[in-house]
């Protein structure tokens, strides 16, 4: 089996870790992509459920539709920005946990000073309380 180095960047990405760890969790999961980030996802005893109920409100506004885009923000500036693509709607259908775990991990990390915004796609912006 080989790994290739674009999977291994898009691990190291999404799951915000260093080379070796995206490559160690490539290879357990034999190159699948989303298995991998399973793999690195915080588990559920890690995140709090505040971060659990955000996540759950933020879900549905995505089902809602007219959402462009999902960022986290401290203060002024944005920690994260995602798009809403078939990767973040496939994990709404399909209970693929990485976009979701990606997201609670960077709440997790940065503190409840974060808000976590959906961006509509006129350019508006809600905040999920």
């Amino acid at each position: 089996m080989e790994i290739r180095l674009e999977d291994v960047e898009k691990v190291m990405e999404l799951a915000g870790v260093d080379y070796y760890t995206a490559k160690e969790a490539l290879i357990k999961a034999e190159g699948d992509i989303d298995k991998a980030l399973e793999e690195l996802a915080p588990t559920g005893s890690s995140v709090s459920d505040e971060v659990k109920d955000l996540i759950e409100k933020l879900k549905a506004k995505v089902k809602e539709g007219n959402v462009d885009r999902i960022q986290i923000r401290k203060e002024e500036e944005i920690i994260l920005k995602l798009p809403v693509n078939i990767g973040i709607i496939g994990g709404i259908i399909g209970a693929a946990t990485a976009p979701w775990a990606l997201i609670a991990g960077t709440i997790a990390a940065f503190g409840f000073g974060c808000k976590l915004e959906i961006v509509k796609k006129d350019g508006s912006t809600d905040e999920i309380v």
